[in-house]
């Protein structure tokens, strides 16, 4: 599933993987990666495994970002209101492959996003079923100060 958002910072509407900030003290990154599902895309996971973890600019920030496969996705019976630059959003199935080919394609170019399609597809393509795939509760990268 992939959501169309509007980010200020470059001017555009941009086709997203549902994402979130750990913005509840305490909260466990799976937890609030399932809750960002919830309120973004009005969906929730039955399981979550770890899909891919990166650093994506280690020269300038100690920022780390965990990417969960989310798996029997159904709609969320909870509904969440959507402010700010959450209340356009769109989201809209789309296959694996029509995914990675707007990554090569140059269509989608959020770094997160490029990432997602393209590690699901090395798992899947090398033969490795989603439960060869880390926990989704597995350790998280460490960041310079934070236990």
């Amino acid at each position: 599933m992939l959501i169309r958002q509007y980010r200020h910072p470059v001017g555009h509407r941009l086709w997203e993987i549902p994402a979130g900030l750990l913005d509840l003290a305490g909260e466990p990154p799976h937890v609030a990666a399932a809750r960002e599902l919830a309120e973004e895309a009005g969906r929730e996971p039955v399981r979550m495994s770890t899909l891919v973890d990166l650093r994506p600019s280690p020269g300038g920030s100690d920022e780390v970002i965990r990417v969960y496969l989310a798996e029997g996705v159904r709609e969320s019976e909870e509904e969440f209101e959507r402010v700010h630059e959450e209340a356009e959003l769109i989201s809209r199935w789309v296959p694996l492959g029509g995914a990675v080919a707007a990554v090569l394609e140059g269509r989608i170019t959020n770094g997160t996003t490029v990432a997602a399609p393209l590690a699901l597809q090395a798992a899947r393509g090398g033969g490795a079923p989603a439960a060869a795939l880390r926990p989704a509760d597995a350790p998280f990268m460490e960041r310079p100060g934070r236990d």
